[in-house]
């Protein structure tokens, strides 16, 4: 029986023509997306960016290495590994044939890079190119006994190079690049021969040490507690690689700069004791009192209840608001001193300011006309001020993290 098109299944037929655009343009994407990407891929190799090939089918072929979209991937794998070894096992040749000792570094990391690439490949082997009906050819050799002697070499060489550069040092830079050569010579071949001793002798001789030393140049007391605090540099966590601050210097050490804190200004406000007086007036209920009528009756409801209204009056206070103050002023500078040449090296301004404050309040007349806010206040009292030593000590407070970024912005 013939079923012809109703208005009722229209919309569904319009619905599955729209899904079908749909689909298509979906695949024309995708299919488009990956000819982008092999496209890319391959004007990677023509450029001579193996690696970067090498790595992208990789990528996609790890996913899924059997899909049709996929193929180009094992092609371009196949060619830049291919490549990329011939060009590897040139440059090492060459760097050999060079005979330079400080190649060794570049043949051993050449070995390692091929197998790297080789162990990324291994996992996703075979690799089936369909249209030519084979296996993608790959030439696996074991490099290991290639990386071990190049590996043996570059460890000689460093040990040699940074033992020459330790015994003849005549700079803290000297002892630090022996450092590295040490360090990395004990990342390749741990505890090879006494390479520890010699990075720890190393790096004793590249510290830059600095003696702190403490000046109080005005006519005030600094609190001993403050200069405890400000010379103990466990606490900044300053001391790094090649810096050590010394606020005791040690008699065995040779001090490279000396680092002055040098006091100049401590200024004490007097105590002083400020009084500001505000009136505050409020209406309050205070009763009730009847609703008259026009004729002066007394209203009632329909109950035969007389009707009240509140009454209100006018209460006034005399609010005292007194704040107690007091501030302290420290100002000084942070000198740097190369102890070798007796030179300034750098100066920095410091300073710091502490302000004590206390309000405390009183009053005469009715409370009742302040605001909770101002009530609240009434519970205070005042204070004993704080001695000038408290106040100097608290002015320190802000003076350490001003110290600390001095010396942190500082470089010698």
């Amino acid at each position: 029986m013939y079923v012809g098109t109703t208005i009722e299944n229209i919309p569904t037929i319009l619905n599955l023509d729209v899904m079908k655009k749909i689909l298509l343009l979906t695949a024309v994407s995708i299919f488009l997306a990956s000819c982008s990407g092999v496209k890319k891929t391959q004007e990677a190799i023509n450029t001579g960016n193996y690696l970067s090939v090498i790595q992208t089918s990789i990528k996609n072929l790890a996913s899924n290495k059997t899909k049709k979209s996929n193929q180009p991937y094992i092609s371009l794998l196949e060619d830049a590994f291919k490549k990329n070894t011939e060009r590897e096992l040139s440059n090492i040749a060459f760097l050999k044939k060079d005979g330079n000792a400080a190649n060794y570094e570049n043949i051993f990391n050449a070995y390692t890079r091929l197998k790297n690439i080789q162990e990324q490949i291994k996992p996703l082997l075979p690799l089936r190119i369909v249209d030519e009906n084979r296996n993608a050819d790959f030439n696996i050799v074991n490099y290991n006994d290639k990386i071990l002697s190049s590996k043996k070499q570059l460890a000689d060489y460093l040990y040699s190079n940074a033992s020459n550069l330790l015994a003849n040092a005549v700079s803290k830079d000297d002892y630090r690049r022996a450092y590295d050569d040490f360090n990395y010579l004990n990342e390749l071949s741990p505890n090879y021969e006494d390479s520890r001793i010699k990075i720890e002798e190393a790096h004793n001789k590249g510290i830059d040490y600095v003696r702190v030393k403490l000046i109080n140049s005005t006519d005030k007391i600094i609190p001993v507690r403050l200069e405890d605090d400000l010379l103990n540099f466990n606490t900044y966590g300053l001391n790094d690689l090649w810096t050590e601050y010394h606020a005791q210097p040690m008699s065995t050490v040779k001090y490279d700069y000396e680092m002055e804190v040098d006091f100049r200004e401590i200024n004490i406000s007097p105590e002083q004791i400020r009084e500001k007086e505000l009136v505050k007036e409020s209406q309050i209920k205070d009763g009730y009192k009847y609703v008259l009528d026009k004729d002066g009756e007394v209203v009632v409801d329909e109950d035969g209840n007389k009707v009240k209204t509140d009454k209100f009056k006018t209460v006034r206070c005399n609010f005292y608001q007194f704040t107690q103050s007091k501030s302290a002023q420290v100002t000084g500078v942070v000198s740097f001193i190369d102890l070798n040449t007796r030179q300034q090296v750098n100066t920095y301004p410091l300073a710091s300011q502490f302000v004590f404050e206390h309000n405390y309040a009183n009053y005469r007349g009715d409370k009742r006309a302040l605001t909770s806010d101002l009530i609240s206040m009434l519970s205070l009292k005042s204070v004993e001020f704080p001695t000038n030593e408290q106040m100097v000590y608290d002015a320190g407070e802000s003076l350490k993290a001003n110290l600390k970024n001095i010396i942190i912005r500082h470089k010698f």
